[in-house]
């Protein structure tokens, strides 16, 4: 099999530009996964969150999960689970209005390193969707404009810990699943390896690799290329040995915003308009309880709300 993608974005802007972009084509329409080097966000910064990230695990995460674990006798368990997860987990929202300063038991300096790393993140994936938009044949910043919603577009943060697991083969760090959202930016441990993801019928280890930033595409950007790029299956690991640090960020359309096939791309197709028109948070609602099941089922779900329902015309730009 093929080496999972890696990106030097700072190759965009020197005579590799065009071997780059092709590489970006190649991960979005064949793994949905792809790994940045030279991303733009400074090393210093990266380990910084890293650093506070894990101080905060231990002063304030690690009990409770093991208080978690006792109280469902996980650990005394010998057959195997499929209804939690083996992660330690709590979310940051940035946008549209952020919550840093409210979220309980945050060091001050925690609370400034995941501002500023949220900031960076944020034009890391607004320049993601030009260079998809590039790629797709649509005009820049269609993406944006369709992700923006009456209020802009809706960006958080998941901070797991996925701790040491005696038993590994009976419970998951995270259970298989596609990610509901737009873009989604992972800054991984680089020494605990875990995340895996589906790829022509087989699980494949995604690298741990020093600073450098994930990104896999979210189920509304399947809808919006018409499947041209899908949303890939992944899940975690549980590892008998050390603490996999997991920081996950989602930049996804707003509440309010309708998501649909771009006509641009629908045009191009012999067979069509292959996905439902939408609102995000009614598709929301639905992946909640059906998040750890197979996707197709929830685009069928929403053709039949589409079908019952008036969401005005399809807008062209």
């Amino acid at each position: 099999m093929e080496s999972f993608p890696v990106i030097d974005l700072e190759k965009l802007n020197s005579e590799e530009r065009g071997t780059t972009m092709a590489k970006i084509k190649d991960a979005c329409e064949n793994w949905g996964f792809f790994e940045l080097v030279n991303h733009g966000i400074s090393h210093q910064l990266l380990d910084n969150v890293e650093r506070l990230n894990k101080e905060h695990y231990k002063k304030c995460m690690e009990q409770k999960f093991k208080q978690m674990v006792a109280s469902k006798g996980v650990e005394a368990t010998q057959s195997e689970i499929n209804d939690i997860d083996w992660e330690s987990t709590f979310h940051l929202r940035h946008l549209p209005v952020s919550n840093i300063s409210e979220v309980p038991d945050l060091e001050e300096d925690y609370r400034k390193a995941m501002k500023q790393f949220a900031l960076e993140l944020e034009k890391l994936a607004e320049l993601l969707m030009d260079l998809l938009c590039e790629n797709l044949g649509l005009e820049k910043g269609y993406l944006k404009r369709v992700f923006y919603g009456s209020n802009g577009p809706t960006f958080g943060t998941k901070v797991s810990n996925y701790p040491p697991c005696p038993k590994p083969d009976l419970i998951k760090g995270l259970r298989a699943h596609t990610d509901a959202g737009g873009i989604i930016l992972l800054f991984q441990d680089d020494k605990v390896s875990g995340l895996q993801l589906l790829k022509d019928g087989q699980w494949v280890d995604v690298p741990p690799m020093r600073h450098s930033i994930v990104i896999n595409l979210g189920d509304q950007l399947e809808v919006i290329t018409n499947g041209k790029y899908k949303s890939i299956e992944h899940r975690v690991i549980a590892q008998t040995d050390g603490n996999r640090m997991s920081i996950a960020s989602f930049y996804n359309p707003g509440s309010d915003a309708i998501i649909y096939p771009a006509p641009e791309l629908v045009e191009k197709e012999e067979k069509g308009q292959v996905y439902p028109k939408f609102v995000f948070e009614d598709y929301m609602k639905l992946y909640a309880g059906l998040k750890f099941q197979a996707k197709q089922p929830r685009f069928e779900a929403m053709k039949t709300i589409e079908s019952s329902i008036n969401l005005g015309p399809i807008a062209t730009v």
